[in-house]
């Protein structure tokens, strides 16, 4: 894939093979991509979005996420592939990379 690809934030799911499309893209934090942390926590969330995070630092504080292909991802890291079949509405959990995963439902909380 080169860094041009086109990147679609939603694609239909369940996903072909049960695998990441290329064209994933996700709200990744700045700290997985760069490869300082690994990725902890994955949402699914209810829109059928993905969010990537490293479970420890704020995701929403100004400038700590940016877009990113999912396969960026899991080159860095393959477990993550694994993910691919968590349906929407999903949060998904782990204490080290090639842990176990916990699961639970997620919402959007009010405003």
């Amino acid at each position: 894939m080169t860094s041009n690809a086109e990147m679609f934030r939603e694609l239909p799911w369940p996903f072909p093979g049960n695998r990441f499309p290329d064209a994933l893209g996700a709200v990744v934090m700045k700290t997985v991509l760069s490869g300082e942390r690994p990725v902890l926590q994955v949402l699914h969330d209810p829109e059928n979005g993905w969010n990537f995070a490293d479970g420890v630092d704020d995701p929403n504080s100004s400038g700590g996420c940016v877009a990113a292909h999912v396969a960026h991802l899991l080159r860095l890291d393959p477990t993550l592939a694994d993910l691919a079949t968590m349906p929407p509405g999903t949060l998904a959990d782990r204490y080290e990379v090639g842990g176990e995963w916990f699961y639970r439902d997620f919402v959007w909380e009010d405003e």
